[in-house]
């Protein structure tokens, strides 16, 4: 996995969280989500009406629907949740550390839903990262007062909500242009952030400079910057690497915050930081998940069976693709 590569995703999804702290402190969530999405949408839909024209060619209507229920998981729901809990009073360093629970989750479902065996060292840095997340924001949850408890549940919420959309994406053809994905996506977000809002009666922005400046943040860092990178590198390197950078999310948003928001950053911090890079480095070693070969019936009415054991790949039912390598991928920027 390229270095800067994975150094730009981890400080563009961080942005978020920061982001989200920044532009809810003046409005309520789906109105900052609301304006992050439609100025976007119609940039995008004017780029895919002239300059991107050739890539809608061929697009299916079942492309798009499916295309249309992962921006629904990976945006929508994911952002929604993240947001709320932070305008409910959830501090962003916990909100991370919900989030970064995702890895576990994840790579307990990879082997019945992609068929993939992640080996015994990436559990190993999987679960130090985990250890060193919770070091880093266990004073940061234990001092937070005034949270109802089950404001807790919401980003757990949205976690499941991006686990559910990185598996839906895995098991589809890999048959839709990213700049089509991408605009497929920011407008569904657009549509459903403009219902919510519509629908409570916060709409209309407000006339803060500083909210304008949070919007502008989490199109340009967290859009196209976080979201974009996530799946880039979830198809170049697959699950268990994208999901081992997640570790790294908590400690970074904790300097952010410690920095921006003068929030405490103390030696547990120091420690759970170098962990979680412990556990990234653990991970990154470790190799591609490993897949033992076994057959797969491949074609419609085939008795012609398959195998893969590429370290890479993923085996897959008829009219799947193999999980690409480092050569092969294909940018999915949304």
């Amino acid at each position: 996995m390229n270095p800067l590569l994975s150094a730009a995703f981890v400080i563009c999804w961080s942005s978020g969280f920061i982001g989200a702290k920044l532009g809810t402190a003046d409005a309520a969530a789906v109105t900052v989500l609301m304006w992050r999405f439609v100025p976007l949408t119609a940039v995008l839909a004017l780029l895919a009406a002239t300059l991107l024209r050739d890539s809608w060619r061929g697009v299916t209507r079942r492309g798009l629907l499916r295309q249309s229920a992962i921006g629904l998981l990976s945006q929508s729901g994911y952002l929604l949740t993240v947001y709320a809990a932070i305008r409910l009073g959830v501090s962003t360093g916990t909100t991370a550390l919900v989030d970064a629970t995702q890895p576990l989750v994840a790579g307990a479902l990879a082997g019945p839903l992609l068929r993939q065996r992640v080996t015994g060292r990436q559990w190993c840095g999987l679960l130090l990262g985990l250890a060193g997340v919770a070091v880093v924001t266990a004073a940061d949850a234990g001092a937070t007062r005034g949270v109802a408890t089950w404001a807790y549940l919401v980003p757990f919420l949205g976690m499941l909500s991006l686990v559910a959309a990185t598996f839906l994406e895995r098991r589809a053809p890999a048959d839709t242009p990213p700049s089509v994905a991408l605009t497929v996506h920011c407008a569904t977000s657009a549509v459903v952030f403009t219902a919510l809002a519509s629908a409570t009666g916060t709409a209309a922005p407000p006339a803060d400079a500083s909210f304008w400046t949070a919007v502008v943040w989490l199109v340009a860092l967290s859009t196209l910057g976080g979201y974009g990178l996530y799946w880039l590198i979830l198809r170049r390197s697959g699950v268990a690497r994208v999901n081992a950078l997640m570790f790294l999310m908590a400690p970074v948003t904790a300097v952010w915050g410690a920095l921006l928001h003068g929030e405490p950053f103390g030696v547990r911090t120091g420690v759970g930081m170098a962990a979680a890079l412990a556990a990234v480095a653990i991970v990154h070693r470790a190799g591609a998940v490993a897949v033992t070969p076994v057959p797969v019936r491949a074609g419609s009415g085939s008795g012609r069976a398959v195998t893969h054991d590429a370290p890479s790949t993923a085996r897959r039912g008829a009219g799947s693709r193999p999980a690409p390598d480092a050569a092969t991928a294909e940018c999915f920027p949304g």
